[in-house]
């Protein structure tokens, strides 16, 4: 990977996702990352099943392996030798923590004026909610989006994966590297402060500047889209099979494709909003009598894809040709995203 930030130290304190997630980013960048887990280990290497293999040959948790590869580990008890970790804060550019807000300072007193310090807490460094404890499920109830996540006769649903902490991680390493930016062109240093709570508002996006326009609350609608129609998995003869439609121009080479017997109407998105159950209807006795593969060929050009598997995604050709299964220290992992070319 990328030696970008090749130089730059990174003490990791933190546990469990975001703040893993976050560093593993710098990692794959080039910075060095030193990862601090207590005598017993970060929570997650025990969460499992599956166990296996990991980086330094011990079984553990297939979930630790996901957010902590090209790191530097050790285990120290930071209450019995706080010496010694101020003692590695003196060689760290950035240090990334996840303790509840102030107890950093609590433990190891004043901190380098030169140093980055990358706090992530579940509610943020102020508030009426600062020293609640928070793990994505209790955000991603908190935050509203299992409101609108599942079928619409169904239960309140969590995303899949702990969307929100990997969220909290991405923007934690961005605002790390603006930060080190900040400290090259001022020489100065900042405090960064970021919540699970702040990600996952933020990251409602549409969602909530919908209800900021209309002052209603959206509804659970299954894989559909509150603004778009249409835009939802379809049953087909093999499966599930999605079809997003964003624009006229693709309705209208969807209608062609399909053979759609359409109207007037359904011609541009409010109107298919407006008709959104005959337009879903009409193209769902189409799709059952179809096989996936038939249609992701039909409808060449359109943003279509069959529901897979995980296991079908990471072994689709896609992921093959961009190497995005890889290995660590003979661990097979999920690759960096990031791809830089030289021009």
């Amino acid at each position: 990977m990328s030696g970008i930030l090749e130089g730059v130290k990174i003490l990791d304190l933190s546990r469990v996702l975001a703040g893993p997630y976050a560093t593993q980013i710098l990692s794959d960048l080039g910075a060095e990352v030193t990862k601090v887990e207590a005598p017993w280990g970060d929570d997650t290497r025990k969460w499992g099943p599956p166990f296996t293999k990991g980086f330094d040959g011990k079984e553990v948790a297939a979930y630790f392996l996901s957010c902590n590869r090209g790191k530097e580990i050790i285990n120290l008890d930071l209450k019995q030798e706080i010496e010694k970790i101020k003692e590695m804060i003196e060689h760290a550019d950035v240090l990334v923590e996840n303790f509840r807000p102030g107890t950093l300072i609590r433990l190891l007193g004043e901190l380098p004026k030169d140093l980055i310090i990358c706090s992530i807490s579940a509610y943020g460094a102020e508030g009426p909610r600062r020293d609640e404890p928070g793990y994505d499920i209790a955000l991603q109830a908190r935050s509203g989006i299992m409101s609108i996540t599942g079928d619409a006769d169904g239960p309140p649903a969590k995303v899949g994966v702990a969307w929100i902490d990997v969220i909290t991680g991405l923007n934690a390493s961005n605002a790390i590297l603006a930060a080190l930016i900040h400290k090259m062109r001022t020489g100065k240093t900042k405090h960064i402060d970021i919540s699970l709570w702040d990600c996952a508002i933020a990251a409602l996006v549409n969602q909530a500047h919908n209800v900021l326009a209309s002052g209603k609350d959206p509804a659970r609608m299954g894989s559909a889209h509150p603004n778009l129609v249409p835009y939802r998995a379809f049953k087909a003869n093999d499966g599930w099979f999605v079809i997003g439609v964003g624009s006229d121009n693709q309705w209208q080479k969807l209608v062609e494709a399909l053979n759609i017997d359409t109207k007037r109407e359904w011609g541009t998105n409010s109107g298919r909003i407006e008709f959104r159950n005959e337009v879903e209807n009409a193209i769902e006795n189409i799709v059952i009598n179809m096989k996936r593969k038939d249609l992701e060929r039909l409808l060449e050009g359109i943003p279509c894809s069959p529901v897979n598997t995980i296991s079908e995604a990471i072994s689709d050709p896609q992921s093959i040709a961009r190497n995005l299964i890889t290995s660590h220290k003979g661990v097979d992992v999920i690759a960096s995203p990031l791809r830089f070319i030289d021009p």
